[in-house]
């Protein structure tokens, strides 16, 4: 049971800008609601013996005063800090999937009061009864993506261990460079992303498969295992001689997700599918933007739509390659492009998703028969020292509705990762299943192919 002992409206330490700051189109596509993300830190045991971490509340508020004079835009409206104390310990949260034990400790907001009374950020500090620390933060979608969240931590975190931010640090925020076009240009492209997804064959009503019961779970891919599955991806005749790079490990473990979702769903072999996948474009475009952009420069692409049978008949490389054409249709031009489509229409909402909120979705692209694969592999998250040292864990606070992942690193720093994975809770098992399984099948020319030495593993914290 969580216990909050008080809460607290931090303001900039400084005097910020007050002018009106435009969203791009890009922001205008993320949910109004807020993601929401957990740090946890595990009591160092063997230097101090008393189990408590050097914690102080008020060198928390500071620091985060501090952050807000250069990060202005989330204290554009009330933002809360909250103190929270649990009996729980660490361990017994497990390997922090976000369950609804983990969904506790991230601060809550009342989505039914108007859209002008939210704040911007929150954040819970939730200590534990065997001296661990959780921060958990929502901050709104609609003000940065990611890369721009994770900047905001770590510059948090440094100023908390008492030192400064470099010229290079600071965010940049003029979010104009990342509008359409003036005059309005026509799309150029098909923009396949904000079609409607495939459905399941027979089923005319999405609403009543985001109603199936649900499970989350955490899975751990090792770095051998991903190097194994890039070795597969780019096997003959897959590996096409005129491809400019091979397949990386994330089309490679991607490509596989996708195909153990569609066996473990049981699906029939005319039974069509595609994967949305979030793609950051700060690199992108030309030229890139600016070093320390905050705000959203996320964009959604899809796969052409493919059937089971050829997904799961065909190897890796088919549907590795799929995933390869979609992240690379994001160029310059068809990132200018969308925005472009963005702004000629007269109603954004229907292209947006509320995936923040449990169970609910704007639009039902996160939904059986469909797959969504978001990539953080990239993100500096355990760099968010506040002076007790890396995190233990860090990772979504939630993940609201079926077929909905996160890609992750792990604490360890040693290539593996960690995948957080929602999906309808009959499906699971099998997924788990085939998700370990199919990296040991090879085929094999002198007999069957050998067994995996087992079938999944689990992250865990102990405390």
């Amino acid at each position: 049971m969580i216990t909050i002992k008080s809460a607290s409206i931090v303001v900039p330490s400084e005097p910020t800008p007050s002018s009106i700051l435009w969203l791009s189109e890009a922001d205008q596509l993320r949910p109004w609601t807020h993601a929401p993300l957990v740090f946890v830190y595990k009591s160092n045991h063997d230097t101090n013996h008393s189990g408590s971490m050097p914690f102080s509340m008020e060198t928390m508020k500071a620091s985060l005063s501090r952050a807000l004079i250069h990060y202005y835009p989330l204290a554009g409206r009330l933002r809360w800090i909250l103190e929270a104390y649990t009996d729980a310990k660490l361990e017994e949260l497990g390997d922090f999937a976000p369950t609804e034990a983990v969904q506790d400790l991230v601060p809550k907001i009342d989505y039914s009061t108007p859209v002008e009374k939210w704040p911007l950020l929150l954040v819970q500090l939730t200590r534990f009864r065997c001296g661990g620390v959780c921060i958990a933060t929502a901050i709104s979608h609609t003000v940065a993506d990611g890369e721009g969240i994770t900047s905001f931590i770590n510059s948090w975190a440094k100023l908390a261990r008492g030192d400064g931010l470099r010229d290079d640090e600071m965010p940049f925020h003029d979010r104009t460079i990342l509008r359409s076009h003036v005059p309005l240009r026509p799309p150029r492209f098909d923009h396949i992303e904000f079609t409607k997804p495939p459905l399941i064959i027979g089923c005319s009503d999405a609403k009543a498969e985001q109603r199936k019961e649900t499970t989350v779970t955490l899975l751990r891919i090792t770095k051998e295992q991903i190097e194994g599955l890039v070795k597969q991806a780019n096997e003959f005749p897959y590996q096409n001689i005129l491809m400019k790079r091979p397949y990386t490990r994330f089309e490679a473990l991607a490509s596989h997700m996708w195909r153990c979702a569609c066996k473990s769903r049981r699906g029939n072999d005319h039974q069509p599918s595609r994967v949305r996948i979030a793609v950051e474009v700060r690199n992108r475009l030309k030229p890139p933007l600016p070093r320390g952009y905050f705000g959203n420069a996320i964009f959604g692409t899809v796969t052409s739509t493919c059937v089971y049978g050829d997904l799961l008949s065909k190897p890796l490389g088919y549907a590795a390659g799929k995933i390869k054409e979609a992240t690379e249709r994001m160029t310059d031009e068809y990132t200018r492009s969308a925005l472009d489509f963005v702004t000629s229409q007269e109603e954004v909402s229907p292209l947006r998703n509320s995936f923040h909120i449990r169970g609910y979705s704007d639009a039902p692209f996160l939904v059986n028969p469909n797959l969504v694969v978001g990539s953080w592999t990239n993100m500096q998250f355990y760099a968010a020292d506040f002076g007790w040292g890396k995190p233990t864990y860090v990772g979504p606070g939630l993940l609201n509705i079926d077929g909905k992942s996160f890609i992750m690193p792990s604490p360890e720093d040693d290539g593996s990762l960690i995948i957080a994975l929602r999906l309808q809770t009959e499906y699971m098992d099998s997924f788990k299943k085939y998700f370990y399984q199919e990296m040991f099948l090879k085929k094999s020319f002198a007999g069957p192919s050998c067994k995996p030495k087992h079938f999944y593993c689990l992250l865990r914290l102990t405390c």
